[in-house]
Order: C-alpha cells, then sequence, then structure tokens
C-alpha cells in the first residue's frame, strides 16, 4: 500500500502544478470589456456613450437603464417602461414614449391612476431629468391631492409650460370622446379642474397614483409652439441628461488615445477601454492600468491548489521519515 501511495504522489504532485498553472493563466471572465461591444444598435437606433447595453460600457449614472427587446429600445425606471423613440446625442435628448399616457386624441383615465408618470431615482437624478420645456398634465386629481395643499382657493402648482396648458388642451378633440369636455377657465376655483399642467422642476416626481390623479398627458416643445394649438404639440416625454464636467475630460482624452468610455462594474468609477487592458486615465498611460477585481478568484484558486500540492508533499515527507 505504501508503495503505490508512493507511484501515485509524483503523478498527484504533477497534476496539481498543472492546474495552477491553468488557473493563474486563465483569463479572468469579466476582467476587460471588449471595446467593439459598447458602441450598439437596437433596431435602428444607435446606443453609444453614455448610454450602453453591455455591462461596463457607458457611464455608470447610466447603467441599468436601457435594454433591448426584440429590437425595441426600452428605458426601465421605477415608474415603469417606456419605448425610446429617438436618442438625440447633439442636443443631449431621449424620446420617450408611454402607452398608458394621454394624448390630443385620446384621453386614457381610471379611477386607480392610469400609467404611473415619470419618476427618477434620486442617486441617477443628477445625470437624467425631463427637459425644462416638457409639460406634464396631469388630469382628474382629487381635491385631496398633495398638488393642491397648502393653496387654498388657489392652484398655483398648476401653470403653463413653455407656452402649453391645460387651456389649449381643453381644445383637443379627446374630450369629445371623452364625454366630458372642460369648460371656463383651466384654474383658478375652488373645485379641482378637470386638468393640471405643471413642469419636472415644481414637482420632481411625477407620480400618478401617489399625486391622486386618474391619467397623464406629456408634451414637448423644440421649437416655439405652432398657432394650431395642443393639436400641433409633440406628445411623449422628453428627457435630457448631463454629465459631470471631470468626466467630460476624461472621456475626451480616452477617445483621443484610441480607447472607449466605459465604468468599472463594482466600484462604478470611470475607465477607458483600451481593448485587453483598461485605465483610469487614457490608452497612453500604462502606468494607470486599473487592477481587474475579476482576476482574484483565479489567483485565489491557484493559491487554494498550491496550499494543497505543499500538504500533500509535507504529509508525504513525514509518511517516509
Amino acid at each position: 500500500m505504501a508503495k503505490s501511495m508512493a507511484l501515485l504522489r509524483p503523478r498527484l504532485a504533477a497534476a496539481l502544478l498543472a492546474l495552477c498553472a491553468c488557473a493563474m493563466a486563465a483569463p479572468a471572465a469579466g476582467a476587460n470589456v471588449s471595446i467593439t461591444t459598447c458602441r450598439s444598435f437596437c433596431g435602428n437606433i444607435t446606443v453609444d456613450y453614455p448610454f450602453a447595453l453591455h455591462a461596463g460600457c457607458g457611464h455608470a449614472g447610466f447603467r441599468d437603464l436601457l435594454y433591448c427587446i426584440d429590437r425595441t429600445l426600452m428605458l426601465h425606471l421605477p415608474s415603469g417602461s417606456y419605448r425610446v423613440l429617438d436618442v438625440d446625442y447633439a442636443y443631449r435628448g431621449l424620446t420617450l414614449h408611454d402607452p398608458a399616457m394621454s394624448d390630443c386624441r385620446a384621453i386614457d383615465r381610471s379611477p386607480g391612476g392610469r400609467g404611473n408618470g415619470f419618476v427618477v431615482e434620486p442617486w441617477r437624478a443628477p445625470f437624467l431629468a425631463p427637459d425644462p420645456d416638457n409639460v406634464f398634465l396631469l388630469l382628474g386629481c382629487r381635491a385631496s391631492s398633495p398638488l393642491f395643499q397648502g393653496f387654498p382657493d388657489r392652484h398655483l402648482p398648476c401653470r403653463n409650460v413653455s407656452g402649453m396648458g391645460c387651456g389649449d388642451y381643453y381644445g383637443c378633440p379627446a374630450w369629445d370622446d371623452y364625454g366630458r369636455r372642460p369648460s371656463g377657465a383651466a384654474y383658478g376655483s375652488a373645485v379641482p379642474p378637470e386638468c393640471c399642467a405643471v413642469s419636472w422642476g415644481a414637482i420632481r416626481a411625477v407620480n400618478v397614483s401617489r399625486l391622486q390623479c386618474e391619467g397623464y398627458s406629456s408634451a414637448y416643445s423644440l421649437a416655439p409652439v405652432r398657432a394650431e394649438g395642443a393639436g400641433g404639440w409633440a406628445y411623449g416625454i422628453r428627457v435630457a441628461w448631463a454629465l459631470p464636467e471631470a468626466n467630460r475630460g476624461f472621456c475626451g482624452a480616452c477617445r483621443a488615445t484610441g480607447g472607449v468610455c466605459g465604468h468599472d462594474v463594482e466600484s462604478h468609477g470611470d475607465l477607458c477601454l483600451c481593448g485587453d487592458w483598461n485605465s483610469t486615465s487614457n490608452c497612453d498611460s500604462s502606468a494607470d492600468a486599473a487592477p481587474s477585481s475579476a482576476a482574484a478568484p483565479g489567483a485565489a484558486i491557484a493559491a487554494l491548489l498550491l496550499a494543497l500540492l505543499a500538504s500533500g508533499l509535507s504529509s508525504g515527507s513525514i509518511a517516509n521519515m
């Protein structure tokens, strides 16, 4: 028996050494992101920095935001999922569509609230918010709505935004089909109006159910409002995005050296993706190579195998003494 063990010991040592070599030489999964994966397409829409469809690409402030489903680009937030109709990189804008939103052709309301409006996570708010020229038209809000608290007989939060308001919206043919066309001034009575127009800056979260409303509409203006009124508005949610000033300089330097701007999936810090390695500055500065946290498992496996090898050899040495 001892003779058999003595014969097996060299073979065991050789096998463990081979496993150590494989563990240390094998590339760490997810250690680097290929620069060719970061610029993507979903249908006919280009997905480029600061947005991304792959982990590690784009800016960390926009991670887990866009998804491509059946060639349709979708944006996901706590308030729901919205179809992305357009990404305007020159003017830093997204155009979104909510199927539960009313427009000039159809009023979509229910007692429990139809659609959940637009709500952004607090940590993402510095990067993403509806455009200042985007108006939210809240429909059928109760008198107990937080919108009207503290303003007896006046509805101060309700006002026109960039020339768009409920007075013109009441002229839409959708109210005929709805069966109850509001009359008179849009605001100013003690009874809650059928429609209350607000800007994003006034309330910072358009949560239809929390605001005790039955539905909402949204329109935006990219140019002076045309004379035909609400029938000529662009309906949807126009969202603007912003990046920190420090990041803009970082990304410019990264691109100038042939890299692609990305981020660390764990720390969320900026990374310049340089093909087979990542940098915390740019691809001309190898001294700033980013340590890969994903490489740790391989090293750990190698260390474990080495420990087993040492233990096995030590046991063999003791047995032979």
